[in-house]
């Protein structure tokens, strides 16, 4: 038995950074929240670097994620995996949706898609080799729905919303969609605390699950920080990134963030300790941005 299988409990969480450019703020708020609400369900909490997207990944940005990590004392209950050292798997099942007949290859480039945000199945029915092309999924006229525990109801019938969606492109890069939601599945995955810029990415991920036969998640996805350009922080908006020789300050200001009651400032451990403890997910705000502007 491994030691992911020995701790295996009835919460497991994760904290899923991709490594596109360095922490900001922004992705604290989930690794302080993901984190205090696993344990505060003495649950399992683990991190996962999301970097299946090879030529996004910004220089020395995974080094400040594992940095970050040790600054701010967070210790996930097992090792960290990265997806690019998983792609095989990944393969493996979009085969396995192949023989399902779930999936078809699309030859459709972006110029010839235009802006249209919907795909109008053009290639659904060609058959074309699978080999050099996009892979998509097949979705059905039908409305999911799921009830998130800070967003409340949340549905989309993805026929009407986006068509069949990419699992894989041509230029043989796995989609975020699909790499979430295998490893969810293999990592055990009962609980997805996130921010709420993924909310329409979650009916995508529980069509795929359900075509897999994977359990379906329970999901909070948090609201986000903003600028004072009423961005959101992303790397793309050139959010600072977290200062490791601040995480006492910083891990202060998360929970204040999230609305929880006040920690002491102290060595990070002890401050995770007692947000855990205080842990009240009734006290974050029901909104999908905070009101406080951040940098």
């Amino acid at each position: 038995m491994s030691k992911l299988q020995s701790m295996q409990s009835a919460y497991m969480g994760r904290f899923a950074p991709s490594p596109t450019g360095p922490l900001h703020f922004g992705s604290l708020l989930t690794a302080v929240a993901s984190y205090c609400d696993a344990k505060s369900q003495q649950g399992t909490w683990l991190v996962r670097i999301e970097d299946t997207d090879i030529p996004r990944i910004y220089p020395d940005s995974e080094t400040h994620i594992l940095h970050c990590l040790d600054a701010f004392e967070f210790e996930p209950d097992a090792e960290i995996i990265f997806q690019k050292d998983r792609l095989e798997i990944y393969e493996e099942v979009i085969y396995q949706l192949q023989q399902l007949n779930l999936v078809y290859a699309c030859q459709c480039t972006r110029k010839m898609l235009g802006s249209n945000a919907i795909y109008a199945g053009t290639c659904r029915n060609l058959n074309l080799a699978f080999e050099h092309q996009a892979i998509r999924v097949r979705v059905n006229d039908q409305l999911i729905c799921f009830e998130d525990r800070l967003q409340g109801q949340h549905c989309s019938n993805l026929a009407h919303d986006l068509g069949d969606f990419v699992l894989k492109r041509r230029d043989g890069i796995i989609n975020y969609q699909l790499a979430v939601v295998v490893d969810d599945y293999l990592q055990g995955m009962t609980h997805v605390v996130r921010g709420a810029d993924l909310l329409d990415n979650t009916e995508r991920q529980i069509w795929l699950g359900q075509l897999l036969g994977y359990p379906r998640l329970q999901y909070m996805h948090l609201p986000l920080a903003m600028n004072a350009q009423g961005q959101k922080l992303s790397k793309q908006n050139l959010a600072q990134a977290l200062d490791p020789a601040q995480a006492p300050q910083l891990l202060q200001q998360a929970i204040r963030a999230l609305h929880q009651l006040p920690v002491d400032l102290d060595r990070p451990a002890r401050m995770l300790q007692q947000a855990v403890a205080q842990w009240d997910v009734s006290r974050i705000p029901r909104a999908t941005q905070l009101e406080q502007i951040y940098q």
